[in-house]
């Protein structure tokens, strides 16, 4: 969009609750009536997301895998695939900082609620621990499977999903034909093109 055309267009905006966090969309666009449709596009693409990644609903590809920890490889669809395959390469550069395999401990050991009353007890902790690491989790790249080695083990995607969610709500957008906006995911956010007055966001 030229710069002079920039500045007859306006920012349409929507925060709405989405994987459990604040989600705001904004797009620059001319028509305000295609630019609620292009956002509400982008909310199905991160609810999508949301049901492929989530560990709430056990029939989610997630919760297929945490449930055949140690039974069996689980075939998945290849986005899935792609993105645990990504995950491992983060685990390794950071040296496992970064560990999908965290899952383990999530609402079993550490759950930040009004539930917790009291620290886990010191053996059930070295249990669940040990059951965080990244390797053990096999890929099979030409059947598009994916096995976690140890019973018990569980992926969760808690570190990584709203901002793969934010890109793909961003990557739907552009190819609408938007070509500015702003994705943010409770903090985790992506931004493309400039401002309606033509500067950066910031």
């Amino acid at each position: 969009m030229p710069i002079s055309d920039l500045a007859k267009a306006s920012l349409h905006k929507k925060v709405m609750k989405l994987m459990g966090n604040r989600f705001e969309i904004s797009i620059v666009a001319h028509d305000e009536s295609w630019a609620n449709t292009c956002i509400q596009e982008a909310v199905e693409e991160i609810r999508r997301i949301e049901k492929l990644l989530t560990t709430f609903d056990d029939s989610s590809q997630t919760s297929l895998i945490n449930k055949n920890a140690g039974i069996g490889p689980v075939k998945g669809d290849v986005e899935m695939f792609e993105l645990i395959q990504r995950s491992k390469k983060i685990s390794a550069i950071t040296q496992g900082s970064f560990d999908i395999t965290y899952g383990s401990i999530d609402k079993r050991l550490w759950n930040f609620d009004q539930s917790m009353k009291s620290l886990p007890e010191p053996g059930i902790a070295k249990q669940l621990v040990r059951l965080i690491n990244y390797e053990n989790v096999i890929l099979d790249e030409k059947n598009v499977t994916v096995f976690l080695k140890e019973r018990g083990m569980r992926i969760g995607f808690g570190g990584i999903g709203k901002g793969y969610a934010a890109e793909m709500a961003k990557q739907l957008l552009k190819r609408k034909g938007v070509e500015s906006g702003v994705v943010n995911a409770a903090g985790d956010l992506t931004a493309w093109g400039v401002k309606s007055n033509g500067k950066p966001w910031t």
